[in-house]
């Protein structure tokens, strides 16, 4: 399938959603949904990291994971 607008190829197309004309401004709802999705927090710091084992990389995965589960049930 060919969309015209921009020239993009898709095989195939699942779902009805409609682009917005060009120049149009989000609703309400999808601002604040942006907005939401741009304070989530992640509890990995950022970095590279270098394990010895996958064993050691589950480990601190494990430890993220945990202290956000913790976290989240206190602030809610």
């Amino acid at each position: 399938m060919h969309r015209l607008q921009d020239g993009e190829n898709f095989a195939r197309i699942v779902g009805r959603r409609v682009p917005s004309p060009p120049g149009t401004l989000p609703s309400k709802v999808a601002r604040d949904a942006m907005t939401s999705m741009a304070r989530y927090r992640t509890r990995a710091p950022k970095g590279v990291f270098r394990y010895r084992s996958h064993e050691e990389a589950n480990a601190d995965r494990d430890r993220w994971l945990v202290e956000a589960v913790v976290e989240a049930h206190r602030v809610g």
